[in-house]
């Protein structure tokens, strides 16, 4: 579903000099996978992600996403084909003065879909994510949980292949994260949608990923099988920087 090929993406410094936030990496992802990106703050795992749907464009290498090379597109084919690739933010991007029920419309209304078609999206995506009861809620008065999966069914309306997600659940506590988390894996296993999820604690990667590569100075430094929330196959510097973190 997804292949990097060779990307690489630097930033200027104030100073004049240059930051390697991705350094030439090769990267591919099953159709249907949780995948983890995993790795210390400034590690280039949140960088990555934005390269898959070109919100971050590599300064070399190709993206593909379900065989169609991003990197080619005119600005009119990429804003098509992003609607393909649903986006779930760390601080939940919501809209302020929208209820939760036109948030999630709020894409569909983008991308042109029929008002009556538009109504029926946002309630089948209320059920999915437990919050049809709170459709014309402001994000306001919403919790921090119930915001993020606000978020999700924002990203799942377009029936997108593909949701990246950045660090949906550091800004949550250890209960609520679970429930996001279930929430993810529930949409994955329902509608095979392949997830790309961003994360600084290996306890999300136990949780709801099947691989997951490790990101170190903008390099993958190891790509990890998980199977029943266990490693497999880890190596030894790999470990201790898992433990580590």
């Amino acid at each position: 579903m997804i292949h990097l090929n060779n990307v690489s993406k630097r930033f200027r410094h104030p100073d004049g000099g240059w930051f390697d936030a991705v350094r030439a990496t090769t990267l591919s992802i099953a159709a249907g996978e949780v995948f983890g990106l995993i790795g210390f703050s400034g590690a280039g795992k949140s960088t990555l992600l934005r390269l898959i749907n070109l919100l971050e464009r590599p300064d070399a290498g190709a993206v593909l996403v379900d065989g169609q090379d991003l990197t080619g597109l005119s600005a009119r084919d990429l804003r098509r084909a992003r609607q393909n690739i649903g986006m779930v933010f760390q601080q939940f991007n919501l809209l302020a003065n929208r209820t939760v029920a036109e948030n999630i419309a709020f894409p569909l209304e983008i991308a042109g879909w029929r008002r009556a078609d538009i109504a029926v999206r946002v309630n089948e995506c209320l059920e999915v994510v437990g919050l049809a009861d709170r459709a014309e809620h402001y994000p306001a008065q919403l919790s921090g949980g119930q915001k993020q999966r606000v978020g999700i069914a924002r990203a799942l309306a377009p029936r997108p292949k593909v949701i990246l997600a950045d660090e949906p659940t550091s800004a949550l506590d250890p209960k609520t994260t679970q429930s996001v988390l279930q929430c993810l894996a529930d949409i994955n296993a329902r509608f095979g949608v392949t997830i790309v999820i961003v994360t600084h604690e290996m306890g999300v990667v136990r949780s709801i990923c099947q691989r997951a590569a490790l990101l170190e100075a903008g390099n993958i430094v190891e790509i990890m099988a998980i199977r029943d929330g266990e490693l497999d196959a880890v190596s030894l510097a790999a470990r201790d920087m898992l433990e580590a973190a």
